[in-house]
């Protein structure tokens, strides 16, 4: 799988469960149909290690089968529709992408 994974945080002037109500709702509706998607992650930050974690909100991390398969949804007019839709909500994110490489399986017969 290849990833873009964000990192995001939500606008000073709204609370961090309106912003994930807006991540999981109305953005989702226009993320869904994305060329390519395989797979969509999604993690409400509830804690942080320390004080310079603590500003963030939420990751997701988006999955396609290649580089090629992300660089045509990134080229889609549903990702263009995305980008218009975060334009709305002016918080802060950092984006990453790459190669998703599994460290540790779950066997589920030990499970």
């Amino acid at each position: 799988m290849y990833n873009l994974i964000v990192l995001a945080a939500r606008p000073h002037d709204w609370s961090h469960e309106q912003f994930i109500q807006w991540w999981r709702g109305e953005h989702a509706d226009v993320t869904y149909p994305l060329p390519g998607l395989r797979r969509w992650q999604h993690t409400e930050v509830l804690d942080a290690m320390d004080d310079r974690s603590r500003e963030w909100d939420g990751v997701s991390i988006l999955s396609f089968d290649s580089r090629e398969d992300l660089d045509a949804a990134l080229a889609s007019p549903e990702w263009q529709a995305a980008v218009e839709n975060v334009g709305k909500m002016r918080g802060k994110r950092i984006l990453v992408m790459g190669e998703e490489k599994t460290m540790v399986e779950v066997d589920s017969a030990t499970s």
